[in-house]
């Protein structure tokens, strides 16, 4: 089961009503792997809540995995648990990463997807009663992007012609 949302000039539309199809675990976020699941548990030490946790696990993948074509690194991932074992994987692999993430400690993630030279993926977060977008697309110093309520998450400039 897909669990994505639609953007509609920033407006995040939820397509499935019922928000346990945004913590269920499938073949490409595959959030009960053990990797995935130690990885979790190491992220979610030190952190006083879910929004701190939302805030680790973006920080996680935006720093510690590489966008492959910004790397040049010609493996390709898409589950989850490989992108977090082989620490490579396009925009769409990164964002089955941080969802699996996410949702291991049964916080609601939608992945989605944005329409600019080419489709990029991406995950809104379920926080507050709304949608909040996450887009860790790679490491280098300011780029990626996390957008959760109250001012409780980074927001780094995007790369010019990036995205």
């Amino acid at each position: 089961m897909v669990s994505s949302l639609r953007s509609a000039c920033m407006q995040l539309i939820q397509e499935t009503p019922d928000l346990s199809a945004y913590l269920v675990a499938d073949e490409a976020v595959d959030h009960h792997h053990p990797l995935v699941r130690e990885t979790a548990v190491k992220l979610a030490r030190g952190v006083a809540n879910s929004y701190e946790y939302a805030q680790a696990a973006f920080e996680f993948v935006r720093d510690t995995i590489p966008h492959s074509q910004d790397s040049g690194d010609l493996r390709v991932t898409w589950r989850a648990s490989d992108v977090l074992e082989q620490r490579t994987g396009i925009c769409y692999a990164k964002a089955h990463a941080l969802a699996a993430l996410l949702r291991a400690e049964d916080i609601p993630t939608a992945l989605c997807y944005q329409r600019l030279d080419v489709v990029h993926g991406l995950v809104a977060v379920r926080f507050d009663g709304a949608w909040h977008r996450q887009d860790p697309p790679g490491q280098q110093a300011g780029c990626g992007r996390a957008v959760l309520p109250r001012r409780r998450a980074a927001r780094l400039h995007a790369r010019p012609g990036v995205g």
